[in-house]
This record gives structure tokens, C-alpha cells and sequence, in this order.
């Protein structure tokens, strides 16, 4: 594909799609900014994103499948950017309790002055480590454009599309701010700061049972005549359906990936300790080897959904011998 056609394919992503998924995600960032950064807070955040991600494709681009981030990395990414939005938060309500000083010792001029439009740009910047869904999405429609060219293309109108979403929540957290409302704003960045925690530590499988079902029952699955197991999943915007799957250990299994208009973070997900794609519609087949009894873990890119395969031990048959294939070694 032309660099052109790149661009206005990310720009679609990013308008339809992108621009909600992105804002809840890397929005909190905002926070800190609605209060002390003055009216070029905004704009200055926005072109530190456009930036960053345009030099993030291009590099994306040209190094290609050798840039790839590990699940281990994105998730301590995504723990650090929960505790920055909280950090973020707690700033915004420190500040209001010094707004009610007496006159002579309100410095209401001091941080539009202490932090200068640099330090938006610099936040803006900052999201390429609190890539959303959508972004990963891109991410890896960069890896394979072939070239920096098509690579900072595809992200730079990704980012372009993404922009009005992230204008209008500036403007709305500026109005909130000047009024009683940004308590209220705060305490939601807080908890959006502590949900993006939680994906952290989901995608990283610390520990390794969070997100686990309770009392789910295990779609079963299907047996092919050479005894390799089927177990289909549907990767859908809200979640993997079944959550929960079972396999008899000590055989060949297949997981098939299922998509139908998804958009969402879970078009990525990490299994094993590698990155899989999905389609937007389509399939992915995901081949294990025969497995020990126990509990195998995926996640979408994002650590927001999670999905199990309970790997259980042979049932034996009438003669009191393991079915074809053997017993887990």
C-alpha cells in the first residue's frame, strides 16, 4: 500500500474506533494538565502525541518484527501508567485544598508558569508507553507496511484521527476543573488509573490466577481422528466467549481464534509469551503441543479481558489405560 492510502486507513481506524478506546485509555494523563496548563496545554499534548507516534511508526516500520515490545514489558508498562494517572489525580486534589488558601498565600499564577506548554508536548509524548487496543492494532499495521515511510504514515493518521476525541476531553476537563466537579474528576481518574493497574498485572500473569472464574463449568472440545483437540473461541469486543475451555493433557490441542468486526483490544492477545493478531473478521489458529495437566492463561493486549484452557488429566478408559496419545509427560 501507498503512504497515502497508510494514512487515511489510520485515520479511519482512529476516527471510528480509536478516538473512545484511546481517551479512556491514555485520557487520565489530561488530569494533571486541566488545571496548570493554561489554554495551550491541550494543543501542545495533542502535537506530543502526533509526534511521538509518527517517530514511533517510522521506527516500527524500518526495524520491523525486531522492535517488538514482550507481554513482560507491556505489562510493567501498564502498571506505571496506572500509577502516574493516579499520581496525576492525587496532584489535581492537592491542588483544590490550596485553592481555598487566604489571598496572601494563593499562587494561582505559579503553575501555569511552573509548567510550560513543553511539559504537555512532553506528556503527549509520554502515551506512546499507554498504547490502547486500537493502538496496538496499528502498532502492528505498521510492523508489516514494509518501510518507515508507510510505517509513520499509518500511525501519524492514526493519531490525526484520534485528535478531536482528545480536544473535546481537554476542553471538558478545563471546564470541570473550574468548578467543584474536578473532585469528582479525579476520583474517575483514579479509578481508571487502578483498573489500568489491574491490566497490568493481568497481562504480566501476576500473580497467575487473577481474573480466574469462579465455579465456571469448561466448554469441552472437539476430538479430530488423529487426536488433535479443537477448542474454538470467539474474541469478541467484550471479552473471549467461553471464558473458560478444557483440553485433556498429553495431546495435541488447537485453540481457533475467532473475530467478526472487532476492533478491540482483544484482536491482540498473548499466549505463552507471544503476541498474537487477529483479524478484524476471521480466524487464528493457535497449535500446542501436548500439554502437563494444569491451567493455561491468554490475554488481550490491553491485560483488560482473559480467557482459560483448563488442561485436565486423562480420563482412563473401561480397561484402565489412557485414551490414544498417552498420558502428559
Amino acid at each position: 500500500m501507498t503512504p497515502a492510502a497508510l494514512f487515511a486507513g489510520g485515520f479511519a481506524a482512529g476516527l471510528v474506533a480509536g478516538g473512545a478506546s484511546c481517551a479512556a485509555v491514555q485520557g487520565g494523563v489530561l488530569i494533571g494538565l486541566a488545571r496548570t496548563g493554561g489554554r495551550a496545554a491541550v494543543p501542545a499534548f495533542v502535537a506530543g502525541r502526533l509526534v511521538a507516534h509518527t517517530a514511533l511508526g517510522a521506527l516500527l516500520g524500518a526495524l520491523g518484527e525486531v522492535v517488538r515490545i514482550p507481554p513482560v514489558a507491556r505489562a510493567a508498562l501498564l502498571v506505571g501508567a496506572g500509577v502516574t494517572v493516579i499520581v496525576f489525580a492525587v496532584r489535581l486534589l492537592l491542588r483544590r485544598r490550596g485553592s481555598c488558601a487566604p489571598d496572601h498565600e494563593r499562587t494561582d499564577g505559579e503553575p501555569a508558569r511552573s509548567r510550560p506548554w513543553t511539559g504537555a508536548a512532553a506528556l503527549g509524548a509520554g502515551t506512546i508507553l499507554i498504547p490502547c487496543g486500537v493502538t496496538l492494532g496499528m502498532e502492528a499495521v505498521a510492523v508489516s507496511s514494509g518501510g518507515w515511510l508507510g510505517g509513520a504514515a499509518v500511525m501519524a493518521g492514526f493519531v490525526t484521527g484520534t485528535s478531536p476525541a482528545f480536544a473535546l476531553l481537554g476542553l471538558l476537563l478545563r471546564r470541570v476543573a473550574a468548578t467543584r466537579l474536578n473532585v469528582l474528576a479525579a476520583a474517575a481518574a483514579i479509578a481508571a488509573g487502578a483498573v489500568t493497574i489491574v491490566a497490568g498485572l493481568r497481562l504480566g500473569g501476576w500473580p497467575p490466577g487473577l481474573g480466574a472464574p469462579a465455579g465456571a463449568a469448561a466448554a469441552g472440545a472437539r476430538v479430530l481422528p488423529d487426536g488433535t483437540q479443537v477448542v474454538t473461541v470467539w474474541s469478541t469486543g467484550h471479552g473471549f466467549l467461553p471464558g473458560v475451555a478444557g483440553i485433556e493433557a498429553g495431546r495435541p490441542a488447537e485453540i481457533v481464534f475467532r473475530t467478526r468486526d472487532n476492533q478491540g483490544c482483544t484482536r491482540t492477545l498473548t499466549i505463552q509469551g507471544r503476541d498474537v493478531a487477529l483479524p478484524v473478521t476471521g480466524e487464528r489458529v493457535v497449535r500446542l503441543p501436548p500439554q502437563r495437566p494444569g491451567r493455561l492463561r491468554y490475554v488481550c493486549g490491553m491485560g483488560m479481558y482473559v480467557g482459560f484452557i483448563n488442561i485436565n488429566r486423562p480420563q482412563l478408559s473401561a480397561s484402565g489405560t489412557p485414551p490414544p496419545g498417552g498420558p502428559a509427560r
